[in-house]
């Protein structure tokens, strides 16, 4: 598995960045971007020592939805 190909979001949310995957159900965080990345690789080598299949995404777009609750 070539880790180059994955689909990677990161965002700050309050004082720590997440960091998520979008091939595949793995995310971390960390203070800095790119401690958050370093954290998900290594979060996504454990995945992958299991056999997991990975999904590919096209043309990935960040959308704003309206959204209210009670």
């Amino acid at each position: 598995m070539n880790l180059s190909n994955l689909q990677v979001l990161v965002w700050k949310e309050g004082k720590y960045y997440v960091s998520q995957c979008l091939n595949v159900e793995v995310s971390s965080f960390g203070k800095t971007k790119d401690e958050a990345v370093k954290n998900l690789k290594e979060a996504l080598e454990l995945y992958f020592q299991d056999d997991h299949t990975v999904t590919k995404v096209e043309k990935p777009e960040l959308i704003s939805m309206p959204w209210s609750y009670a």
